[in-house]
């Protein structure tokens, strides 16, 4: 060995580097959960709670039966279309003025829809709550991710937010029963405003302001390609599923061969096309391209966006058939959802514990397969079928599989995201989500619509009274039967991207960068 690289000795003391500065956890970490956690159920709920109070509304306002869409899909159009656009202002304004402008215009909108006068006050005010909503749903998420650094820790929070994300949609189906039947439709609406005022006087004081540093600056030509893109996109998909009668009485949907559809479709892909290639472009990009290039974080995003297209078939179907078929009011119906809301949130804590165990792969392909077979237990309604031995027992082993689900996927969308990717990150994954649930919608209606009608001419023709009741819940409870299979497939196409894509392993979910307070 050479000279050089002998160690030196002395007797003088060495000064060894001091170690590292470890930050210790926000000590109000639970209570910022908490914020987020009702902040994050508000919006869940306000994208099912007026399912159930639409028809008193529409009778309310003299909404036209091709305009009741509206009611849900104005909000869908602005949340969806503006969520990347609301994660990269949350992370530049600061993630907890974004929330805090979100509750605050997320109240008020609900306000102006609580005391609409009319049909269009009661479209603008839904397509404001998505305005401010696509502001508030990535400011969450990124605060779970810059708040909680140790793995177990976040494994929990990310558990009560996985169990939010999966069971806040029947909670609001309950929710809007209760309120619509002992009250009014408004209240589905007005409740909003205390929840969200009182919230946003919490968070003034709890949350913690956390940003992006380095280069704030806005790509606005990626901004107005992705927000002309995904609202072309959601709207069309929308459109399609509208429904329509002919001059002999049948329903059936618009269709993909609209010149309306087609026209949005060209839009949208036009728009995302030039919205990728500006993005590999641009110095600061809304949405960076690694964001979804990384196999953990793009196999997420595809998971979420195929189980919200599937999961749409139960929620959707089912409640048809609770108030349709088995002639449920509004309150049972929204009650009978309830196992399913339960079920995932008493499973959400064992999930959390096991997620920083087994890592999130193990917990996902199991979870998926299960959802599949619920999903499938579904095609064993009938319209006389048994609520507590036929559709119980599907729910539950459904939203068994979805908890294992949205838990480990929420933790691994947001695997290597530093701080200042945080809130796009979060965005992308609610983008995905939305973007699953219009295409479900879309293509779950005319798949169940078109077997209805085939099924019906398959009755009528072997002598059945097409107006017969009987006649008619037999040939609803076909079409929701192909609504499930085609709900079950792309469950299953979510676990085969699970077993392709998602590599990360236990070790990987407390990532550097997502744990470092920005």
């Amino acid at each position: 060995m050479s000279e050089s690289v002998l160690p030196v000795t002395s007797d003088e003391p060495v000064a060894l580097p001091a170690p590292a500065a470890v930050e210790p956890p926000d000590p109000r970490r639970w209570a910022i959960l908490g914020v987020i956690a009702v902040t994050q159920l508000m919006l869940v709920l306000d994208s099912s709670i007026m399912t159930i109070a639409l028809p008193s509304a529409a009778e309310d306002l003299n909404i036209a039966d091709n305009d009741r869409a509206w009611v849900i899909t104005a909000y869908t159009l602005a949340f969806g279309g503006l969520l990347l656009l609301g994660g990269r202002v949350a992370d530049y304004l600061g993630r907890k003025r974004a929330m805090l402008i979100g509750l605050l215009g997320f109240a008020a909108a609900s306000a102006l829809g609580g005391v609409a006068a009319n049909a269009g006050m009661l479209f603008g005010a839904r397509a404001l709550q998505g305005v401010f909503g696509a502001l508030m749903a990535p400011a969450a998420l990124a605060l779970i991710t810059v708040t909680f650094t140790e793995p177990h820790e976040r494994a929990k929070a990310f558990g009560v937010f996985g169990a939010i994300a999966g069971g806040g949609a029947a909670i609001g189906l309950i929710a809007g029963g209760v309120l619509t039947e002992y009250l009014d439709w408004r209240w589905c609406l007005l409740v909003n405003l205390p929840i969200a005022l009182i919230t946003a006087a919490f968070g003034v004081r709890i949350l913690r302001e956390s940003r992006a540093h380095g280069n704030t600056r806005f790509d606005i030509p990626g901004a107005v390609l992705s927000v002309i893109g995904l609202v072309s996109l959601v709207y069309a998909f929308t459109e399609t599923a509208k429904l329509t009668v002919d001059d002999q009485g049948h329903t059936t949907t618009v269709g993909w061969t609209d010149p309306v559809v087609v026209a949005l479709l060209v839009v949208a892909v036009l728009s995302l096309v030039a919205f990728v290639v500006v993005e590999t472009r641009v110095p600061n990009p809304l949405l960076p391209m690694r964001l979804i290039l990384d196999r953990n974080r793009g196999g997420s995003y595809l998971v979420f966006l195929l189980v919200g297209a599937g999961l749409f078939a139960m929620f959707m179907f089912m409640g048809f058939y609770f108030q349709q078929v088995l002639h449920y009011e509004p309150l049972k119906a929204g009650f009978a959802f309830l196992p399913f809301s339960v079920t995932l949130i008493l499973m959400a804590g064992v999930v959390a514990r096991l997620l920083p165990v087994t890592g999130p792969r193990p917990l996902m392909i199991v979870g998926l397969s299960l959802a599949a077979v619920g999903m499938l237990m579904l095609t064993r309604t009938t319209p006389t079928s048994s609520y507590w031995t036929v559709v119980l027992p599907a729910l539950v082993v459904l939203s068994l599989g979805m908890c294992m689900v949205f838990i480990p996927a929420s933790s691994t969308a947001l695997i290597g995201v530093g701080g200042h990717d945080a809130g796009i990150a979060s965005a992308v994954l609610n983008t995905a989500q939305q973007v699953g649930g219009s295409l479900g919608v879309a293509l779950l209606s005319t798949f169940a619509i078109t077997a209805t009608t085939n099924k019906l001419t398959d009755l009528v023709a072997g002598g059945a009274d097409a107006a017969d009741a009987a006649t008619q819940a037999t040939a609803q409870v076909a079409g929701y039967h192909v609504a499930y299979l085609a709900g079950a497939g792309l469950l299953v196409l979510a676990l085969v991207a699970t077993i392709a894509l998602i590599q990360a392993r236990r070790s990987d979910l407390p990532t550097e960068g997502a744990a470092a307070i920005a």
